[in-house]
């Protein structure tokens, strides 16, 4: 979970799932700017393929490409801002959000971070690497994740819990050229965006069972709002 923040439980998951289109529709709104052919433009690509893998409905997919394009006649202007701080128990968290205004989502982020701390811009930024995180699962049985990370150009990669998927790490500039390569080497991608993985994550083992209740309640409260994208959180797996 150094990586990214998820929330956890099968009843979290299933109440998600329309907040999830809805993030997902922003993201390619923002990435259909630059042409609604995902074929000419990699971002939208990535994004429309993860859109695919979560059953995203066709008409809602293809509505966020013509509105984003411009094709629709409606005017989408969503600003991309970072919040830092620390969730309780000094756990340094950096939150992405595509806000259509950000006079709303600053006070919002505010009130939410009460229970932490909000910093300043490059308070916590500093403690975090700016990576690709492309998420993968086998294919098929014998899939060597190592071999996979070196043959598709990755960083580093990070085995899933309980054979889950597979987290690559690339550089930033390198997501697509990984994402691309990784199908041959045994995995099917399932996400690839890129994210915030922190250097010195805190250990779970270091704090109590209450304490780590708080910080995921203060996660999760923020992952509530509507305007939150994702949540990088430096705690250990």
């Amino acid at each position: 979970m150094g990586a990214q923040w998820k929330a956890k439980g099968k009843a979290q998951a299933a109440d998600a799932r329309g907040k999830l289109f809805g993030k997902l529709a922003k993201e390619i709104m923002v990435a259909a700017r630059n042409g609604a052919d995902p074929a000419l433009n990699a971002r939208l690509r990535l994004v429309v393929e993860q859109a695919r893998k979560v059953s995203m409905p066709k008409d809602t997919l293809e509505r966020a490409i013509k509105k984003g394009a411009g094709l629709t006649g409606e005017a989408v202007n969503f600003e991309h801002v970072i919040y830092e701080g620390f969730a309780p128990h000094r756990v340094p968290v950096m939150v992405e959000c595509l806000t259509d205004n950000v006079n709303r989502t600053a006070p919002e982020m505010r009130v939410l971070f009460r229970k932490g701390q909000l910093g300043t811009s490059g308070s916590v930024a500093w403690d975090f690497d700016h990576v690709g995180m492309i998420e993968a699962e086998p294919a098929a049985a014998g899939a060597d994740p190592e071999l996979a990370a070196i043959e598709a150009g990755a960083q580093d990669f990070e085995p899933g819990e309980d054979g889950g998927a597979t987290l690559f790490l690339t550089d930033p500039t390198d997501l697509d050229l990984v994402s691309r390569a990784l199908p041959a080497q045994g995995f099917t991608v399932l996400s690839a965006k890129l994210g915030y993985k922190a250097k010195n994550p805190v250990d779970p083992a270091s704090l109590s069972a209450e304490a780590l209740e708080e910080v995921e309640a203060f996660l999760a409260a923020i992952d509530a709002n509507d305007d939150v994208q994702n949540i990088f959180a430096g705690l250990g797996n």
